[in-house]
């Protein structure tokens, strides 16, 4: 097979595991520092906020697009980026170094090299492995800050939410196009073609032509993944795996089932709504590991 047809389902699937496993191991030293998104993570109320400030900020962006202010998106999310950095590092070096004042300047050093290296180079696979990094931390951060039924409220609002952005109002479409022509590194690529080039080609394509590469959005990577740590944190299980207890390993099987179902649509060549199949089969997944782990001492919150 060429690489164009078995590359794609083979390297999305992959990006979701390496930013689970990554995910996981940042729970240590985020805990280390107290990064945590949320004061009561068992709190119902957290994904309500989360849920809201997402509408805010979609809002905002879509107005922007409107009003043809892309440069300030652009700044925005290389903003937020940088911060992101800023967080990741942070937790790594003060894990090995301490809290000092040298691990926050060597955090800010390495968040500034990172979010150069993304705008300075947008090679496809230097936007993969730092958006891999990038959705790991998020995701860790989250999920360490939310316990288990908020993570599920919240993955159920946020794949209904998907559906309606997506086939109803069709704005998510607006807002992607949008953010996508001001080359903004939040999305990870996985190339069609050995000589696809994101910095050279980027998404644009001629009438008649072939995108040269599939795109996914991190929030993708970053939601169903959220739910795989808060069951690292918040389940008492034994490991299984390595340091991964059923209900943790299930999450990130069903995550993975519930891709193939996403990829089976995409496929067929439509804009599709991903949380939907990712969010329910992660769901799906960690309520089964939970019924063979016999764990469900998070219902008694």
């Amino acid at each position: 097979m060429q690489i164009r047809n078995w590359l794609p389902f083979l390297g999305m699937p992959l990006m979701l595991l390496f930013v689970q496993i990554v995910a996981i191991i940042l729970v240590m030293p985020m805990q280390a520092v107290g990064l945590v998104a949320f004061e009561d993570p068992e709190s119902v109320a957290n994904p309500l906020i989360f849920i809201g400030l997402l509408l805010v900020f979609t809002v905002i962006l879509l107005i922007l697009i409107r009003l043809g202010g892309r440069r300030i998106i652009a700044v925005f999310i290389g903003f937020a980026l940088f911060m992101t950095f800023v967080y990741i590092f942070g937790a790594l070096f003060s894990l090995t170094h301490g809290a000092t004042a040298a691990t926050a300047a060597a955090a800010l050093i390495g968040a500034g090299a990172a979010t150069a290296l993304l705008y300075l180079y947008p090679e496809w696979y230097v936007i993969d492995t730092l958006g891999v990094l990038i959705s790991a931390g998020i995701a860790s951060i989250f999920g360490i800050s939310l316990a288990i039924l908020p993570v599920l409220v919240l993955l159920v609002l946020l794949a209904v939410y998907d559906a309606i952005s997506v086939y109803r109002t069709k704005h998510m479409i607006t807002l992607a196009e949008g953010v996508l022509e001001t080359r903004a590194p939040i999305m990870v690529v996985v190339p069609k073609r050995k000589d696809y080039s994101f910095r050279k080609e980027g998404l644009q394509i001629a009438e008649g032509e072939e995108r040269g590469a599939f795109v996914m959005g991190m929030g993708d990577l970053i939601m169903p993944s959220i739910l795989v740590v808060s069951s690292h944190v918040f389940v008492d299980a034994p490991p299984a795996i390595w340091v991964l207890s059923a209900p943790t390993l299930g999450a990130m099987i069903g995550s993975l089932a519930g891709f193939a179902v996403l990829l089976y649509f995409v496929n067929r060549g439509n804009p599709q709504a991903g949380l939907p199949p990712l969010n329910g089969g992660t769901i799906a997944g960690f309520l089964i590991g939970a019924a063979l782990a016999g764990s469900f001492g998070w219902l008694s919150l």
